[in-house]
């Protein structure tokens, strides 16, 4: 049978006394689905593009969050994305959209990828003045997964003071390949100052 000790003054003396029961513990860290992972602010003289590189393979999924415009001015310009610096035209072949711009709707598909890159679809639509931000959330599922394609969905829009755009969007890209970088540009014209761009992680359930 273990011995059993009297508990005294002199039996506890100079030994630290802690505040918590949980002292000594790993401490606890509260989940949060998303995590940031880098941010991108285009500076003074625009930009020909943003880009993530060495984006870690310890999440689910990747979202990107924009409010930008390039300098083009012009209506029905976009934004597009490239991935791992892959151009490969046959790796972006399929692409739909959906536009509404509060009086009429448009919807279209590409399935012949001429361009290898993914069109973030009329993001800077009805874009004939100047000072006008998009504001868009990019979705890229399954990024890291090498047994699968992957899938891109896009929302997207701006506001003119009384007219503007909303766009929504899907595409997938034809590569088993983890996505380690992400590029995002101005499909006919450079990213303005001020353009942001924040990636994310998106941790499973």
């Amino acid at each position: 049978m273990a011995p059993v000790y009297k508990l005294s003054a002199s039996s506890i003396k100079g030994r630290t006394n802690y505040g918590s029961m949980l002292a000594g513990n790993i401490a606890y860290e509260i989940p949060t689905a998303f995590e940031s992972i880098a941010t991108v602010s285009v500076g003074s003289g625009g930009a020909a593009n943003v880009e993530f590189t060495s984006i870690p393979s310890t999440y689910t999924h990747l979202q990107v969050r924009l409010i930008a415009r390039d300098n083009r001015n012009a209506s029905g310009d976009n934004f597009n994305l490239t991935y791992n610096n892959d151009t490969t035209a046959a790796n972006y072949v399929s692409y739909h959209w959906i536009l509404g711009d509060g009086s009429t709707v448009a919807a279209g598909a590409v399935a012949g990828g001429v361009q290898g890159k993914h069109i973030i679809g009329e993001v800077s639509t009805l874009q004939t003045a100047a000072n006008i931000f998009a504001a868009g959330i990019i979705d890229i599922l399954d990024y890291a997964n090498t047994n699968k394609y992957k899938t891109l969905r896009n929302l997207n829009g701006l506001d003119k003071n009384g007219s503007g755009a909303l766009t929504f969007s899907s595409g997938v890209y034809l590569s088993t390949n983890a996505i380690t970088s992400i590029q995002i540009a101005g499909n006919n014209g450079n990213l303005v100052q001020y353009s942001s761009f924040a990636l994310y992680g998106i941790r499973s359930a």
